[in-house]
């Protein structure tokens, strides 16, 4: 294994900001020591001057390959790690699906098998339980020591992936024991089934009703549902997506009460509104994502529950379908528009973004995009910092550089970006997994298969 030095950047993690030499030998940062201090022999010198040192992203919610609404998502794992890679993004966590009959480890040895010998960088698995019986809760405990420490259940979706409050209780029982940690898409499925019929048959078919059928009031009251399911469970939540400021109060009010609870936003909701969602000749289709984009003034607490760490993480849920072929089936009924979007390769970026704007720190960058999943999802140590014993995910990124972000030039494999023309400052340059160069001064030079799969631990958050 070769030894890197990295020379002359600003290391920059969730706790310092440093100017450091790193060097890395067999995979794993070896030591940091200040510029100059120390004559360490390496096969290879990266030059970080003017740069930024970062951990590699870690992306806590991907569904690469997602089978819904009678199509899949576009991004295989080859090809959405590669662009997850150019992202700045080491490692990704996607979600193996239980299917409505099927044994939990049936779901997810199907996502084993797709995953194998593809990926670009390191990956895991949540689990996504749609069946709760004594047999898939008896599964939790292997799972969890597998290291497949995370099961996500749905209050939408009804007929697909939903579950009703007892078997939401059930799950989070079983977690409070295990330590297994439940996600919660958290929206009114039932009653949302309900708008979107009324609104169907009033003739309201374009994308932007996906919007306005989808209410924040039903996401804040699963929300709140859901926290006080946990709470007599005696367990820890984490709400995925969080959109819209109502249910950001309930986390607030829960979390004020001292109860373990987290959340979770996405870059679509801190950048685009329902006014994507309106866009003319159909083209609102491509922003059709759920939770749905919510009206701008959204925006603005979302931003401050990330300073005050009411949000913990911000993930992605990329989920991307094409425009042409995919988003189309929803042409004259948005409820068959596929729920999704691009996002793995533009978080990094847009976070900067918000670090340029003034609205968050570069540490609180690191932290919401890199040491708070980490830490969330158990693997904290090896992924979500720069330290000694770590794992070698390492960016140089260049603060400077602006880019234009398009369909033409991104690498996820998606005929559309949620973001084109958007102008950031701020660009990846080079990209190592556990040492390994994937991306090299803009080239790519990894390969599929380097990617390993990666157990996890329970979650870090919880005492």
């Amino acid at each position: 294994m070769t030894r890197t030095l990295i020379t002359g950047g600003l290391v920059i993690t969730a706790a310092e900001e440093i100017h450091a030499d790193v060097l890395i030998e067999d995979g794993r940062i070896a030591a940091l020591a200040s510029p100059g201090t120390q004559e360490w022999a390496a096969d290879r010198v990266i030059d970080a001057s003017q740069k930024y040192v970062i951990p590699g992203g870690v992306d806590a919610h991907t569904h690469m390959e997602l089978p819904f609404g009678g199509t899949f998502a576009s991004d295989s794992f080859e090809t959405g790690t590669r662009a997850a890679a150019w992202g700045g993004t080491t490692t990704i966590v996607d979600f193996a699906v239980q299917t409505q009959g099927h044994a939990l480890r049936a779901g997810l040895d199907a996502w084993y098998a797709k995953a194998d010998g593809k990926c670009a960088i390191d990956y895991g698995f949540h689990m996504i339980l749609s069946d709760v019986n004594d047999a898939s809760l008896k599964e939790m405990d292997l799972l969890v020591e597998e290291g497949i420490s995370s099961f996500k259940l749905f209050t939408a979706y009804p007929g697909v992936f939903y579950s009703d409050d007892g078997q939401i209780l059930r799950a989070m029982q079983k977690a409070s024991v295990n330590g297994g940690l439940i996600m919660m898409h958290a929206e009114n499925g039932l009653a949302i089934d309900v708008l979107v019929q009324q609104a169907l048959a009033r003739g309201e078919t374009d994308p932007r009703h996906h919007g306005e059928v989808r209410k924040a009031l039903l996401e804040a009251e699963a929300t709140h549902r859901v926290i006080k399911l946990a709470q007599v469970a005696g367990a820890p939540v984490y709400v995925v997506h969080v959109s819209a400021r109502e249910a950001l109060a309930e986390l607030t009010r829960a979390r004020d009460e001292g109860l373990p609870v987290f959340g979770e936003t996405c870059p679509q909701y801190l950048f685009l509104s329902t006014d994507n969602l309106a866009e003319p000749d159909f083209e609102g289709a491509k922003y059709v994502c759920s939770t749905p984009l919510r009206p701008k003034e959204h925006q603005e607490a979302l931003w401050r529950g990330l300073r005050t760490n009411d949000l913990q993480v911000v993930s992605t849920d990329h989920c991307p379908f094409c425009f042409v072929g995919q988003k189309e089936l929803g042409r004259g009924d948005f409820s068959k528009i596929p729920n999704g979007l691009p996002g793995v390769e533009n978080r990094m970026d847009l976070l900067h973004q918000a670090v340029v704007d003034g609205r968050i720190t570069r540490r609180r960058w690191i932290e919401i995009a890199c040491a708070a999943p980490a830490r969330m999802f158990g693997l904290y140590g090896k992924k979500g910092t720069i330290a000694p014993g770590s794992d070698a995910d390492v960016v140089i990124y260049d603060p400077a550089a602006e880019q234009v972000m398009s369909a033409e030039t991104h690498h996820m494999n998606v005929d559309y970006s949620a973001y084109e023309g958007k102008r950031v400052t701020g660009q990846v340059e080079t990209v190592l997994s556990r040492g390994e160069l994937v991306i090299d001064q803009r080239k790519f030079t990894g390969r599929a298969g380097h990617g390993s799969y990666v157990p996890r631990g329970i979650t870090q958050y919880v005492g």
